[in-house]
């Protein structure tokens, strides 16, 4: 196999590195062994069989999609990074929506707006007017269980979500029953499918929210099935200590079957979190391709489980995998100048049953400090798992 990663700090180059195993929330601290287990569901809601619903919003393969408006001006991602997106990952078609936000000025696209277009569902773009616009968002956007199945939000590269530094941007829980529970099986469905394209989040923050375990301070997202394409996460925050609480910008649970959550062209820059200051999740699978992760930071102190006298965390300064069975597989990504406080300065990666793989392909992984411990020949990352390449 040629070697795909640099590791450019430590002048080293270096295989693939396979996809990474799973971990669980309190065994992750080195000479450990992690205990099996996974985040706990909540009871079932009302026993009712959902409709079945296939495919993730993807346009044809043999079409691209077009912005709502005008020409996308954001520019997210790695544009060198050569990986090839499958039809899943792709952007969703929003060319023809089911609603707009806005009536065609940066005035008329409100908080409000965007909170009742998302809890109403569908294909959601845009109509601030010619000029990018941001959002300060009053309330955070919820997902409406029974609403969808498939909700696309695109900014169409004009548009900032930002939370001012106060309050989570955006929700998703299929086992939160104030959504509303639309299966007996809330942890394990398929919708709704949430999409996020062509948006930036900024100043998110979940500081203080128990609920699920916290973080999330952009997106949380637990249930059905979750893809961000062409999107940036500037500046978002969640809790600054706890032993597995994380993602500054993304916190994901419970996907459906255990298919992964797509990250496509997309940059996470200055988050700032106990664990997993871009990205963090518990039992889920990540397919991360021609993508950035820069200058993000993992602060909290005594790993996980917490050393005794401390709170706990410090792991992950760009992404925290934990759980049992789950693969990650990272390709066509830069990831440079994060760092963590304890473990995988970039990333942090443990499957409790050490039945999880990670794989890097073709992506550069350097300046990414961890400050405790990272894994033997792999500067910046530290795994437990069945193999990495």
């Amino acid at each position: 196999m040629k070697p795909v990663v640099a590791l450019l700090a430590l002048g080293v180059v270096i295989a693939a590195l396979p996809a990474c195993g799973s971990a669980d929330p309190d065994g992750s601290r080195p000479g450990t062994v992690p205990a099996a287990g996974t985040a706990a569901a909540p009871g079932a809601g009302p026993s009712t069989t959902p409709t079945g619903r296939t495919g993730f919003g993807a346009s044809k393969p043999s079409t691209a999609p077009k912005p709502s408006s005008g020409e996308a001006t954001l520019t997210a991602g790695n544009p060198n990074g050569g990986a090839a997106v499958p039809a899943e990952a792709r952007a969703v078609d929003t060319s023809h929506p089911t609603r707009r936000i806005g009536t065609g000025t940066a005035a008329s696209c409100t908080s409000d707006a965007v909170v009742k277009a998302v809890a109403a569902g569908g294909i959601i773009t845009f109509n601030c007017g010619p000029d990018p616009v941001t959002i300060r968002m009053t309330a955070t956007a919820k997902v409406r269980n029974a609403n969808g199945p498939k909700i696309v939000l695109d900014g169409g590269g004009k548009v900032t979500l930002s939370g001012g530094g106060q309050r989570r941007i955006l929700y998703m829980n299929t086992c939160d029953s104030a959504q509303g529970w639309t299966t007996s099986h809330c942890q394990n469905q398929d919708h709704p499918q949430l999409t996020v394209q062509n948006l930036t989040f900024a100043g998110g923050n979940s500081t203080g929210i128990t609920a699920e375990g916290g973080g999330g301070g952009a997106i949380f997202v637990r249930g059905g099935r979750f893809k961000v394409v062409n999107s940036r996460f500037v500046d978002n925050r969640c809790d600054r200590s706890g032993p597995d609480l994380g993602g500054a910008a993304l916190r994901v649970l419970s996907q459906y079957e255990n298919k992964p959550v797509y990250v496509v062209n997309s940059t996470f820059t200055g988050g700032v979190c106990a664990n997993g200051a871009a990205t963090s999740s518990i039992g889920v699978s990540w397919t991360v391709l021609n993508s950035v992760f820069r200058h993000n930071q993992a602060v909290g102190s005594g790993a996980n489980p917490a050393k005794s006298g401390s709170p706990g965390g410090g792991s992950g300064g760009a992404i925290y995998c934990d759980g049992n069975e789950f693969t990650v597989r990272i390709a066509g990504t830069i990831i440079e100048d994060n760092h963590a406080n304890e473990g995988g300065g970039a990333i942090f990666f443990v499957s409790n049953n050490r039945t999880g793989t990670m794989r890097i392909e073709s992506s550069t992984l350097r300046r990414n400090p961890s400050d405790g411990f990272e894994t033997k020949g792999h500067p910046g990352i530290f795994f437990l798992g069945a193999r990495l390449s």
